[in-house]
This record gives C-alpha cells, sequence and structure tokens, in this order.
C-alpha cells in the first residue's frame, strides 16, 4: 500500500519533529530555569488574584452603576472549590505564557544550528523596540477596555437584567472568562497598526489591499465585536468605534512604511527609515515637553486661573458648573495627579495630531510596487507623481505608444514642478525613442498582439455565455461535487442533488429582500419589546398566575417578609429568578427574538421556493397551503401559548418549588432554566396542537399524503428522539420529556386523519393520490 504522504510532505514533518526534539532536548540543560519562570508566573498570579485583582475587577464592573443596581448585583461561587480552582488554572495559563519566552531563549542556539535564522539581519535594538511597542499597544488596549469598556458595558448588563426582574448573581467562573476574553481581545486588537504595518512593509499584504478592502475591514470588525463583546447597541458602538479609528490610523502607518519599502527597494538608500526615527524623536519630544509644561501648570494652579478667568466668559451652555475630572484627580493625588493629568493632556495632544497626520498620509500618493509598474498598459494605471527619474526604465513599452504628445509634456512639466529635471527629461527621452521606433512598424505588431488579446477575451467571454448564464451560487453549489469524480461533474452525476440544491437557493435570490426584511421586523420588535421591559411584565404577569401562598412561602425562604408587599415588591425582594452570567439576559433575548423570525419566516421560504423545487420534480401539491399553514401556525402557538401560559406552566412551577420548599431549600432559579421551562410548557403547547394542523393541511394540500405518514412514522419517531438527545443535553430524562409528547401527538395526528380519510379512502391528498402511482412514488420518495 503506498504511503498517503508525499516524500515533501513526510520530509518537512520529519524535520518539524525534529526541530522540536532539538528544542526540548537544549531545554532539558535549562529545565530548572523554565520551571522556576513557570512557577513564579503561577504563584504570583495566585496570591494576586486572591489579595488585588478580585477585588479590582468587582469595583471595575460596579463603577458606573448606580446605588440600587450596585446593591442588587453579587459576584458568587457555586462550588466550595471554585475559587481556588479558578485561581490554579488562571496560575497555570499565566505561568505557561510566561515560560515559553524563557524556553525559546535558552533554546535559541540549537535553533540556530537547525538553519532556522532570519534571512534580514535583526539588531537587538529593533526587536527590543517591536517587543516594546507591542507591549505598549497591548496595554493600551487593555486601558481602554478596564477605564471606558467594561465600567458601562457592566453597568448597562446589570441595569437591564434588574429592569426584568432578574437579579444579577454573576458566577465568579462565568464573570472571570467574560473578563479575561475581553481584555485579551481587547489586548489583541490594539496590535492591529503593529500588525498591518508589517504586513504592508513585507509586502505579504500590500497596502493598497487594505485601503481598497476598507468596507470589509469594517464588518469584520463589528462580526467579531459581535462574537466576542455583549449582543447589543451600546457595547457593539464602544467596541466598533475604536476599532475603525484604529483601523485607519493603521492604514495611515502602513502607507508610510509601503513607502519607506518601496523607495529604499528602489533606490538602496536608508534615508526613509532615518527621516521615520527623526520624525518618531520629534514626535515623542514634543509630547514629554507638553507633558512637562500642563503638569508644571497645574502645579501651580492653572485650574484655579480657569475657574477665575476662563469659565466665566463662556456661555452658559457650555460653561462648566462644577470641578472637572482631571481637577479630581490632580486634587486627590497631589504631585502624581498632576503628572497624570500633564500625561492625559499629551496623549490627547498625541491623538490629534496624529489623526491630522493621517488624513494628510491618507491623502498623499502612494509609491508603486515595481511588479505594478511593470504590468501597466495604459498611462493612467501609472502615477508619475510618484516615480523617481530611474523608474521611468522599468515602465512597459505600450504605456509610452498609447500616449500623445501633449500627455508626455504634461507629465514632463509635473516633473519639473516638483523640481526634479533629470525625471522630466527621462520621461521625454522615453517618449521620444519609443514614439520613433513605432514610425519603423513596432506599433503595427502591438496592434496585432492587441487584436489577438481582445479576441481571446472574446472567446473567453463567450465560452462564458456557453454555461448557459448560471449564477455564482450554481456554479459554487455544482462544483462541490468536482473534488469526487475525474470528469466534470453533471446533472447525472449522483443524481444531479447539487444542481438541484443549487436552483433552489438560486430562486431564493429575488425574494430575499422580503424574507430578511420579515425576519428582521419580527427578531428586531420582539428584542426591542422585550429589552424595554416586556419580559419584566411576562415575569409579572406569569406570577401573577402562581398561588400568592406559594410566592408567599419562597419569600419566606428567602429571608423576605412577605408581609404588606405588592407582586412587584415580592419579586424586587425575594430574587426567584438569577443571572449567573454577564450576558445572559441579553442572550436569552436574543435568544428568543431569533426563534420567533425563524418560525416566521419558515412559511414564506417555503411558498418561494416551492415553484422551483416542483419543476426540479422534488416536491408536488398546492403551495398556496403554506399561506393556511403560516395562519394556523399563527393561531397554533396563540392557542396553546394561551392555555400554557395561564394554566400548565403555573401548575408545573407551583409544584415545582412547593417540592423545593418542602425540602428546605432557597428558591432561586436560573433565569435559562426558569424562562425556558416557562416557554416549553407554553409555546410548547401551542408547537404540539401545530403537529396536528400540519400534518391534516400536508394531507389536503398534496404535499405529504396519509399514506406516506403512516408508512414512515418508524423512521419520523426515532428522528424525533434523535432531535432530542441533542435538543436537550440535560441528560436522559430530559430527553424523554421533550421526545414522547411530541411522539405522542405525531401517533395523536395519524389517528386523527385516519378518522378524518376514513382509513385513508375518502381523499388522497393531491399530488400523492392513490390513481396517480408514479405521483405517489415521487411523493414517497420526497418524504424518505
Amino acid at each position: 500500500m503506498s504511503s498517503a504522504l508525499d516524500e515533501d510532505t513526510a520530509r518537512a514533518i520529519n524535520t518539524g519533529r525534529e526541530t522540536v526534539g532539538t528544542l526540548l532536548s537544549s531545554a532539558q540543560q535549562h529545565l530548572q530555569k523554565v520551571f522556576i519562570v513557570f512557577l513564579v508566573g503561577f504563584i504570583g498570579s495566585f496570591y494576586a488574584l486572591r489579595m488585588v485583582i478580585w477585588d479590582f475587577l468587582e469595583a471595575t464592573a460596579t463603577k458606573q452603576m448606580g446605588q440600587t443596581v450596585a446593591g442588587s448585583t453579587d459576584i458568587i461561587t457555586r462550588t466550595p472549590f471554585e475559587v481556588i480552582l479558578l485561581q490554579a488554572k488562571i496560575g497555570m495559563i499565566t505561568g505557561i505564557i510566561v515560560a515559553i519566552p524563557a524556553l525559546i531563549f535558552f533554546s535559541r542556539d540549537a535553533i540556530r544550528r537547525r538553519g532556522y535564522h532570519s534571512v534580514v539581519p535583526i539588531s537587538k535594538g529593533y526587536v527590543a523596540g517591536f517587543v516594546g511597542l507591542s507591549l505598549s499597544l497591548f496595554v493600551g488596549g487593555i486601558v481602554y477596555a478596564y477605564s471606558v469598556f467594561f465600567p458601562f458595558a457592566f453597568a448597562f448588563l446589570a441595569k437591564n437584567a434588574v429592569s426584568a426582574g432578574i437579579k444579577p448573581s454573576f458566577g465568579i467562573t462565568e464573570f472571570t472568562e467574560f473578563m479575561a476574553l475581553l481584555t485579551l481581545s481587547f489586548g489583541l486588537a490594539a496590535q492591529l497598526p503593529l500588525v498591518m504595518s508589517i504586513l504592508a512593509y513585507t509586502e505579504i499584504i500590500p497596502y493598497e489591499t487594505f485601503r481598497d478592502r476598507w468596507r470589509h475591514a469594517f464588518v469584520l470588525i463589528a462580526v467579531f465585536g459581535a462574537v466576542f463583546s455583549p449582543p447589543d447597541p451600546f457595547t457593539q458602538v464602544m467596541w466598533a468605534m475604536p476599532m475603525i479609528t484604529l483601523y485607519v490610523f493603521s492604514l495611515g502607518l502602513s502607507k508610510v512604511v509601503s513607502n519607506i519599502r518601496r523607495r529604499g527597494a528602489a533606490h538602496s538608500e536608508g534615508s526613509g527609515t532615518d527621516h521615520v526615527k527623526r520624525r518618531l524623536l520629534q514626535f515623542g519630544g514634543l509630547l514629554a515637553a507638553i507633558a512637562a509644561i500642563v503638569t508644571a501648570a497645574v502645579n501651580q494652579g492653572a485650574f484655579d486661573y480657569l475657574h477665575a478667568s476662563v469659565f466665566p466668559a463662556l456661555p452658559d451652555l457650555i460653561r462648566p458648573t462644577g470641578p472637572l475630572g482631571l481637577e479630581q484627580t490632580a486634587n486627590t493625588h497631589g504631585l502624581a495627579g498632576d503628572i497624570a493629568v500633564g500625561m492625559i493632556v499629551a496623549a490627547a495632544v498625541g491623538f490629534v495630531v496624529l489623526l491630522g497626520y493621517t488624513i494628510r498620509v491618507l491623502q498623499g500618493p502612494v509609491y508603486p510596487r515595481e511588479d505594478d509598474i511593470r504590468r501597466a498598459d495604459t498611462h493612467e494605471d501609472v502615477d508619475f507623481e510618484t516615480l523617481a527619474a530611474e523608474d521611468i526604465a522599468d515602465i512597459p513599452t505600450p504605456v509610452f505608444q498609447n500616449m500623445s504628445e501633449d500627455q508626455a509634456l504634461e507629465y514632463s512639466r509635473e516633473a519639473m514642478y516638483d523640481d526634479d529635471r533629470e525625471k522630466a527629461q527621462a520621461i521625454l527621452d522615453r517618449f521620444d525613442s519609443l514614439d520613433a521606433a513605432g514610425e519603423s512598424g513596432d506599433g503595427t505588431a502591438t496592434g496585432d498582439a492587441g487584436s489577438a488579446t481582445a479576441g481571446g477575451e472574446g472567446g473567453g467571454s463567450g465560452g462564458g455565455g456557453g454555461g448557459g448564464g448560471g449564477s455564482l451560487l450554481s456554479s459554487t453549489a455544482a462544483g462541490m461535487l468536482d473534488p469526487f469524480t475525474e470528469d466534470e461533474t453533471t446533472e447525472d452525476d449522483i443524481g444531479g442533488y447539487g444542481y438541484d440544491i443549487a436552483f433552489i437557493l438560486s430562486s431564493l435570490t429575488s425574494k430575499m429582500f422580503y424574507i430578511v426584511g420579515l425576519f428582521m421586523l419580527v427578531a428586531g420588535g420582539t428584542f426591542f419589546w422585550l429589552y424595554s421591559g416586556g419580559l419584566r411584565d411576562v415575569f409579572v404577569l406569569f406570577l401573577r398566575r402562581v398561588p400568592q401562598d406559594v410566592l408567599a412561602k419562597v419569600a419566606v425562604r428567602n429571608d423576605v417578609d412577605p408581609g404588606g408587599m405588592t407582586l412587584q415588591q415580592l419579586i424586587n425582594e425575594m430574587d426567584i429568578v438569577v443571572a449567573l452570567h454577564p450576558v445572559e439576559v441579553l442572550i436569552f433575548e436574543v435568544k428568543v427574538s431569533t426563534l420567533l423570525a425563524a418560525v416566521a419566516v419558515l412559511p414564506m421560504i417555503l411558498y418561494f421556493v416551492w415553484p422551483a423545487a416542483k419543476e426540479r420534480g422534488l416536491v408536488y401539491g398546492d403551495r398556496r397551503t403554506f399561506v393556511v399553514w403560516g395562519g394556523s401556525l399563527i393561531v397554533g402557538f396563540g392557542v396553546g401559548t394561551y392555555l400554557g401560559f395561564f394554566w400548565v406552566a403555573p401548575s408545573i412551577i407551583s409544584y415545582l418549588v412547593s417540592d423545593a420548599i418542602s425540602n428546605g431549600m432557597v428558591i432561586s432559579y436560573r433565569i435559562k432554566n426558569f424562562f425556558w421551562l416557562v416557554i416549553f410548557t407554553t409555546v410548547g403547547i401551542g408547537f404540539l396542537l401545530n403537529i396536528i394542523v400540519t400534518m391534516a393541511l400536508f394531507h389536503v394540500g398534496g404535499i405529504v399524503s396519509y399514506r406516506s405518514m403512516l408508512e414512515r412514522w418508524r423512521p419520523v419517531v426515532v428522528g424525533i428522539f434523535v432531535l432530542a438527545a441533542f435538543a436537550s443535553p440535560e441528560g436522559v430524562l430530559t430527553m424523554f420529556m421533550v421526545a414522547f409528547p411530541i411522539a405522542l401527538t405525531y401517533l395523536l395526528g395519524l389517528a386523527v386523519l385516519y378518522v378524518l380519510t376514513g382509513g385513508g379512502r375518502l381523499f388522497g391528498g393531491g399530488g400523492g393520490s392513490a390513481a396517480d402511482p408514479d405521483a405517489e412514488d415521487a411523493e414517497m420518495a420526497t418524504a424518505e
């Protein structure tokens, strides 16, 4: 049997294995030092968490909260070993992170002996500068996270939970992981200027790519923020705006280093790098001078002068009425506060200067890459302003052949305006030489080549037209089958299902506006209603259906005296529902909104894809059935929700609460368990009713006949249990509690259809009638 890996792959794997082995073997000589570094990181972070960090994180989270919200917010532990195990876990991660650089440092000689070294000489000064800049950016991202993002985000999240009648009892593990993940994401996101400038300087990703794909970058920033930050508009803006600003700065920096790199490659000069060094020193000196001047001014009473002479002259609309935040810092911390104020003002001035410089840089030209010059076809593809005299010889011949004499004179005149006589003369000399050569017959050959090229393009276009005008979606879906066949995939391959799917999905493109519009309308409206107090209204309305004596027992068990309290006060005091994760309430609101939106658009999607699926011979029946089906879903969910919300769910909750109280328990349910139980026992009743309605409508509409449903009841029941196993991961008992009612409802639907159809003899359900055996076989195949 031949090997699955070729020789190059096997050689690469062996080389990597040998390198790792060399790294580890060399580390054995310094294992004690590496272990000491790991131990310092482990013990240091372990005790830092206990003595400083826990209090700091809690103070950060409650910094911007009101007194009521802060008093209702707790950080709790649920198991005896949760805190110490979390400290140990964080300590081990910290120890490993700090030990990796030590391991690499002690193994550097062994790595060099393996032949791994930089082609470009890198001095220790550059390495130190890179590490220092990277750490500074990382620290800057963390400072923004803890000074701005976290205080406002936690105030918003806790206030949202309290307003919904839910107590923010954040679990220590969820709370710490949430802050650690966002801290890491902000620190890594702050590396964007460094990463973009390195990629642009090395031309791995050219500056032009970052410039032309800025829209894609902004979308990726929004998506990244949606994944790593709470899913609400407020925190999304707090995440996205600094990142977009950072991207603009990074774009300007990438342009600067790209021009330096390209001019240096063209002229073999180091003046560009020296120029940047001088500018950085000047900028740093300016900020240091500003910081020193402001510190001295604040120390000599600058704020008193502002209050006495400057602020009274301002209009009432913008006149400060109390002490400024920087003034409080200076008054509270003495000389250290004065220095902090000076550094803050210097940082603000530096931000404005960088912004102005970035705008100026982005408005200027970018020096083209050497390959871009050589691939140009016309003079419009070449930026003559950025070129030097020696670059004129690299411009392709067709550029000057397609250039008129007036255009050549204009480019030469612009070079003279820039006081570059050598460049102006090179342009005219190149144009004159090629113009003379063109008169001797070179232009004819060029013209022939151009005609051949045009003809080739026309042929390619015709070939594309021969494809039947298929869309990108169609070609992509069909092309997924290509790797599994030696020849080109056709509709005959594996039944042509790839083409069927592509054809059906393509039919939705013109209707996507309606589908997305309805989805966003339902999801956005539901989320806004829940977010603006709907969740609390539902909670209060539900508790009104629970017997008052049960609520009184819950209040007593939760150390609350129910005497003389209204239901609203009881809800506020007894904390029957809690949120363990900071974004748990928002996540619940988003999930409910998305679920309702998906149910709302499902009949519309089936209605729109029905003609395409019918044309491919996949379905039968009348698609107007889905219009009736959509209305029946709303009615069924409405009736079932009414019955479940006002009768079934309160009875179940009352029984569970009474059982817990009888065993001396304090009632404190997690939001996702409590509210999902309410939803399952309310909307779930409507879902069970809709199963029977759906079966009847699909039979009458000819979509799936009663005979097909009856003959395939075993696969359907097995599928119900399989889906329940994935949808209810709490355990086997929960799986059976979900699967049994659905399976029994399906069997009940079969019994109802048996009665309505007289044992299947009264009507056959449209496309699935017994009078049309072919249609029945096709329908049965579709059902499978």
